[in-house]
Formats: structure tokens, sequence, C-alpha cells
């Protein structure tokens, strides 16, 4: 069945005194519950300048984990997480509507991932990312919602331009603006040996994928791990709030599927 060890580690860095990125997980309490709901891990990055960047992103990490674990089993994942995140959307929306914040602004990016069997969703809000390492090397799996990146997609800018601009955070999409969000969804098959990683912009704004990808492979404590890829951001710029998730897959449970269902395949 499918098995898998995560570290997390966050550094506020070294110019802000508050952190306000946020992290969390569902853990599966037991064999059946690995198999009916499985794994979520969330990284979500509070958005500066506003006012309450904090709340925004650990509200959002909170419904995320909560509602995954109150979802029917076996539901389809490709179609819950996105589900999830618009739950976490309008409930960053809906605080803003409450006494204590009436008038403030916030939001807030998110990345979240399930893990279920031998498949991996990843949906997500903004420029927060997710990377999968397979034998030493990174593929990117997610895709910046930020004005630049429209404009490389576009062929505007080039590749170099977007990493040097001065508009490269700029977001076009994140939770809690609007009262509803379009998160984009991705599906993978998982293999023993992968490492997922989720992470706000103050690691992968300073760590090349190769350098992610050489640390996250080191036959190490995953906890040691995930502090060394934090740590190793810091060390490089240290401008922003840092944090990442790494998550390896130990064992997977092969399944086919039919009419929806999931079944197992014969060993």
């Amino acid at each position: 069945m499918l098995d898998v060890v995560f570290g997390q580690a966050s550094d506020p860095g070294k110019i802000r005194s508050n952190n306000e990125d946020s992290l969390g997980s569902f853990v599966p309490s037991s064999r059946h519950q690995a198999r009916s709901h499985g794994y979520l891990f969330a990284v979500a990055d509070g958005v500066g300048g506003l006012d309450l960047g904090e709340v925004a992103s650990s509200t959002a990490v909170s419904v995320l984990t909560k509602e995954f674990e109150k979802s029917q089993g076996g539901a389809m994942l490709i179609s819950l997480l996105p589900r999830l995140v618009q739950h976490a959307n309008s409930a960053v929306h809906d605080r803003t509507l409450a006494p204590e914040f009436r008038g403030k602004k916030m939001a807030t990016t998110v990345v979240a991932c399930a893990l279920r069997h031998d498949q991996a969703v990843v949906s997500h809000v903004g420029d927060s990312r997710c990377y999968l390492v397979r034998h030493g090397r990174a593929k990117l799996i997610t895709h910046d919602h930020t004005w630049v990146n429209e404009q490389r997609k576009m062929g505007l800018i080039t590749e170099s331009e977007v990493s040097q601009s001065e508009s490269r955070h700029v977001l076009i999409r994140s939770l809690g603006p609007e009262m509803f969000v379009s998160p984009d969804t991705t599906a993978l098959t998982i293999q023993p040996g992968d490492v997922l990683v989720l992470c706000s912009d103050g690691v992968h704004d300073e760590l090349p994928e190769s350098t992610m990808a050489s640390i996250v492979s080191q036959n190490k404590p995953i906890d040691e791990v995930a502090s060394e890829l934090v740590a190793r951001a810091v060390d490089n710029d240290g401008n922003d709030n840092t944090t990442a998730m790494v998550i390896k897959v130990r064992s997977v449970e092969q399944v086919g599927m039919y009419r929806g269902r999931p079944y197992r395949l014969p060993s």
C-alpha cells in the first residue's frame, strides 16, 4: 500500500519579523483510511503588503486539511482537490467580512497535493510550487499564476527576463480577493523513490532546480532534508519567508480504474 514520509520547515527569513507562510497535512490514521482518503499536504504563502497575510494562509491550510478529512471515502481526488481549494478561497474571502477584519484586505497563494494508491493530484493558485524529483532530476509540476509568466507564455518576454523582472511576483490569481477562483489541477502517477516538494517562492526563487534535486535526493532523515532546503534558500538571500514540505514515496499500491472506481492490480 501507499507509504510516505515527510518533513517540513519554515523560516521568516533575514528581513521580516513575522512569517506569513503556513503549512499543514492530513495523515491517515489507519490502513483503511490510507486507502479511502490518502494523504494531503499543503503550503500557503500570505500575500505580503496586504493587511493579514498570515491569517489568509493559515485559514486556507486549515480549511483544506479539515475538509479533506471530512470528505467522502473513495472520492476522486482529481475533482475533490480543486473543490476544496474553492472552499478555502471562500473561507479566506469570508474572513474579510468578519467584524474584527472589516475593511482589511487579505490574500494567499496555495499549493496542495493529495496522494492515494499510486496517484498524486496537485492543485494550486498563485506562485507556490510543486516539484517532482525522480532519479535525481526535478520537474516543475505547477505553473505560476503571475503576470510575467503569462507574458512568457505569449512569447512577449524570455525565461531569463522572467527571473530578472521586478514584476515577477505580481499575481494574477490568489485566494481571497474574489468570491470564486479557478485552481489549476494536475494528476500524475508516482513511483517508489519519488520525492515531491511543495514550497513558497522564498525557496524556488533562490534555489536552482538542480540544487533542490540534489538536496532532497540525499539519504538523510526527511526532516533534516526539509530543514537543509529552507536553510540553503535563506542563506542565499533571506529577504522573504521561506517554507518547504518534502514528501518521499516509499511504496505505492498500483490500481486500475473501472467506471471511476479503483481496483487492485494482481501483484
